[in-house]
């Protein structure tokens, strides 16, 4: 197979843009090095582009690796004929292959093959010619009692068992039925009867029906997920069988013989009994499939958009785990995020350990010069938010509400174990709200992606496709800002392209031995990282004390010779080319053009000269809830609230307005016009104002809407 031409036409881009695509992926080149340094080999593709050739090439090598398997399968049967053989090999799709193969699979013992072991075959062959016979004495030459045919009518039902397979095994008439399934199907789902009290959450689906292949992930993942916890009963099947039966008459039944009538009985049990059954569960796993992508990419949008929210930077900070009970836990964090102090603070408890708790927090606030506090949004979140309000600290300090999503996990891993191996969960967790004020790449790439707290139906869908796609975007995330090689952790570095987990190790483990790197071209030093690893890493790191300025850029060491020609073209060096714009300007990049280094890389070098090693993150920006509202007996309907939006979903948005219960801005009710995907108007962690449409206490449920703010 053509695999460059086949990928070209689906992705519609260029062959020879997916050529030199795959030739880069097979010398094992990354997506964002791909995407940021061959710029002229792809033609300017940029990573979904270049993800899509990735995964589509995976899938049609897995096509060829199950083709090879099914060939070698029907050669070793002695069936192979040079018309089944081109089949197979033009065949593009699995489905394809599997239809073709379907006679030839090896298959446990079923009535056909029982009726086959009778000698029966030779009757089902007569029937299929369907000419004028009188089919009970043709049938009474297969009685045979010692192979357990006792009579006409019993061969002759062995006999449409044969049929009713060679029917079902036919892929000209199964892509007959998957077509009515496509333009028909209707999904359907029931309450089992004996679960009605226990699926109260299935309520909605109790008696649902609508058109399949039109049906939103969201309803097709809750539907499913209803089955499988045994509360519903799901379908998917043609409103009326009576379209399929009189297609497969058609291909099937010629003339109208009593050997036509034997074909059409066992051309109904093939259909009801065999191919139905069959295409509905190919339905089944293609819905799944089709609702699992959507819901999937819902998800690492969000999750995007979650890594790269704004970093508040290198600020010294106070971060509050918050409990009730149990009190909360204080830490305190140095401009690198390193833990400094630790403590715990009851504020709950009485009116005098409230007290202590202000003095204690205006105490460590002057101590360690804390220039913010991050507070957990968890348990006792905005009471805590109220009791740092009170405090009367001597510099400006800001106050913000941190997202707890995922940080228990943290603190319970062997990540964090072996980062602080001497403290317990509680400190650990409270580091974590800490940092992720600072730099939320930094500290969410320790974090199963799972654990965040922004999927929809994350534990439904398919997790291999799940931790790919999501992998994919934290891979992404961390390339775009780039790191510093001098104080990422392990968990960072191991998603720089080309580097991995082992070779992170082994940076840290250099670093640790011999200092802070002095270059980028000291990271060959280390132990097995090679030219080929080097090349795919080099771009993404950054280091803020070379003695080169462009190790404090984006600009790849291979295009150092170019930016010192650059330099030397307007008598300058290359700091200084750096410093001074109007060097830049006397620059005609075109002159330095190139077989290898187009005007793409050339535009993006003189992008990274103007603002060296720029983080595309947008600016932190403060947030304040409600004052007047921490509970949600505190909402009242037409109330006009702040809100930060905490996920996004096929189906809406969700909005945390400081009541430990986030409400739903359905879809409906984001804007004053028709919105198709919500994206188009949220994003997360977007700073957003909601009225209140309902209250339903007794679920703890809140609908919102932004039309009309």
């Amino acid at each position: 197979m053509d695999y460059a031409k086949y990928i070209a036409d689906q992705i519609n881009v260029g062959i020879r843009q997916v050529q030199k695509t795959i030739e880069l992926l097979e010398s094992g080149a990354t997506v964002p090095f791909i995407a940021r340094y061959r710029k002229e080999m792809t033609g300017n593709l940029n990573e979904v582009q270049i993800a899509a050739i990735r995964d589509l090439l995976t899938k049609l090598k897995e096509v060829d690796k199950r083709r090879e398997a099914i060939l070698q399968s029907i050669e070793e049967q002695g069936k192979m004929t040079p018309e089944l053989r081109k089949l197979i090999e033009d065949a593009v799709t699995l489905t394809e292959l599997e239809d073709l193969y379907l006679p030839y699979k090896p298959k446990r013992k079923t009535r056909a093959t029982m009726a086959v072991e009778k000698g029966l075959q030779p009757l089902a062959d007569e029937l299929m010619k369907q000419y004028r016979c009188d089919v009970m004495r043709l049938a009474s030459d297969y009685v045979n009692e010692e192979k357990g045919v006792k009579s006409p009518e019993e061969a002759l039902a062995g006999a449409r068992d044969i049929i009713a397979e060679q029917i079902n095994e036919n892929s000209q008439a199964r892509n007959r039925i998957r077509n009515i399934f496509r333009r028909t199907a209707m999904l359907s789902s029931s309450v089992v009867k004996s679960k009605i009290d226990d699926a109260g959450k299935y309520e909605s689906w109790f008696d649902w029906k609508e058109n399949a292949m039109r049906a939103p992930s969201h309803r097709i993942l809750a539907m499913f997920r209803g089955e499988s916890e045994g509360m519903l009963r799901v379908k998917i099947a043609p409103t009326d069988d009576a379209e399929a039966l009189e297609s497969l008459e058609r291909q099937f039944v010629k003339g109208n013989y009593e050997s036509s009538e034997q074909v059409a009985e066992a051309l109904k049990d093939s259909y009801k009994r065999l191919m139905s059954p069959s295409i509905e569960n190919e339905f089944y796993n293609i819905l799944k499939e089709r609702a699992d992508k959507e819901a999937i990419k819902v998800f690492a949008e969000n999750l995007r958009q979650l890594l790269l929210a704004s970093p508040l930077g290198q600020k010294r900070t106070l971060a509050i785990d918050p409990g009730f009970r149990t009190g909360c836990k204080v830490v305190c964090l140095n401009e690198q995020g390193e833990l400094i102090h630790n403590e715990t603070i009851y504020p709950f408890t009485s009116v005098r350990e409230e007290r202590a708790a202000v003095s204690k927090l205006e105490a460590l606030v002057e101590a360690f010069k804390i220039e913010a506090i991050a507070i957990g949004n968890g348990t006792a979140g905005r009471e805590t938010e109220e009791v740092v309000k009170r405090c009367r600290f001597k510099s400006k300090v800001i106050a913000v509400m941190v997202s707890e999503n995922g940080a228990s996990v943290y603190s319970a891993s062997d990540v964090a174990r072996r980062e602080f191996p001497d403290y317990d969960v509680t400190v650990r967790g409270a580091v974590s709200i800490g940092r992720r004020l600072m730099d939320p790449l930094s500290e969410l790439v320790k974090i199963d992606p799972k654990s965040i707290g922004v999927g929809q139906y994350q534990h439904d869908v398919d997790q291999k496709m799940l931790q790919n796609s999501l992998e994919d975007v934290v891979i992404s995330c961390v390339n775009s800002v780039g790191v510093e090689l001098n104080t990422a952790s392990r968990e960072l570095l191991s998603y720089v392209s080309g580097i991995g987990p082992v070779l992170a190790d082994r940076i840290v483990e250099y670093r640790n031995r011999n200092g802070a790197f002095q270059s980028r071209a000291e990271l060959l030093q280390v132990e097995r990282l090679g030219n080929k690893a080097f090349e795919q890493c080099a771009g993404f790191l950054r280091v803020r004390g070379s003695q080169n300025p462009l190790d404090r850029s984006a600009v790849h060491p291979e295009r150092y010779a170019l930016v010192e020609q650059m330099a030397a073209s307007v008598d300058s060096s290359v700091e200084d080319l750096m410093k001074n714009k109007e060097l830049r300007s006397k620059i005609d990049i075109s002159k330095f053009v190139t077989d290898d280094c187009g005007l793409p890389t050339l535009q993006d070098i003189m992008k990274e000269l103007d603002k060296p090693g720029l983080d595309p993150r947008a600016k932190f920006e403060v947030f304040e809830f409600d004052k007047n509202v921490t509970r949600i007996e505190d909402l009242k309907e037409g109330m006009v609230l702040p809100g930060i939006v905490t996920n996004i979903t096929a189906f809406g948005a969700f909005v945390d307005v400081g009541v430990h219960q986030d409400g739903l801005v359905h879809i409906s009710q984001l804007a004053n016009r028709r919105v198709g995907d919500p994206s188009e108007v949220v994003h997360l962690h977007q700073h957003v104002q909601v009225k209140v449409l309902e209250v339903d206490l007794r679920r703890h449920r809140i609908s919102l809407t932004m039309k009309g703010l």
